[in-house]
């Protein structure tokens, strides 16, 4: 199954959480660029995301790729200390397949997926005909295609 996840960082080795994460995933089809953005909401002061996304080709569930991320952000030493604070890497469901699931811990599609330009720009570079073509009218701030992983 086609599967998206999103990943970002902004602490520590951003470029090094990124590269670790995508390497330890299994069935990866393809790795977005890597673009540098702004932080939308959580606490003021905070530096930038390096974010990008991964294509999967998947036998995996959607619970079973919940696992998967939380194993990844575990591994980059997340500290979930405040609501959108800094972290060391964020990982996101964004799609799996064409499944709808709306579970108190696990919501596919993601459910801001669609308001966030920092995921939707790295998104059409795998899946354009899943972006909406006037994704540059999302507004926030600077998406800036940063390099390749």
């Amino acid at each position: 199954m086609r599967a998206f996840l999103a990943l970002g960082s902004n602490l520590g080795d951003r470029w090094g959480y990124l590269r670790e994460a995508v390497s330890s995933l299994a069935d990866v089809v393809g790795v977005s660029h890597v673009y540098e953005t702004e932080p939308q909401g959580g606490p003021p002061g905070q530096p930038g995301y390096l974010n990008c996304v991964v294509e999967l080709d998947t036998t995996l569930t959607p619970r079973q790729l919940l696992e998967v991320c939380h194993r990844l952000e575990l591994a980059a030493e997340r500290v979930r200390a405040e609501h959108w604070g800094p972290r060391t890497l964020d990982v996101d469901i964004l799609l799996v397949g064409d499944l709808v699931i709306d579970e108190a811990d696990l919501q596919v599609p993601h459910p801001r997926m669609w308001e966030r330009r920092f995921v939707l720009e790295p998104l059409a570079d795998l899946a354009p005909e899943l972006v909406p073509s006037d994704v540059h009218r999302l507004g926030g701030g600077t998406v800036q295609r940063a390099g390749t992983l």
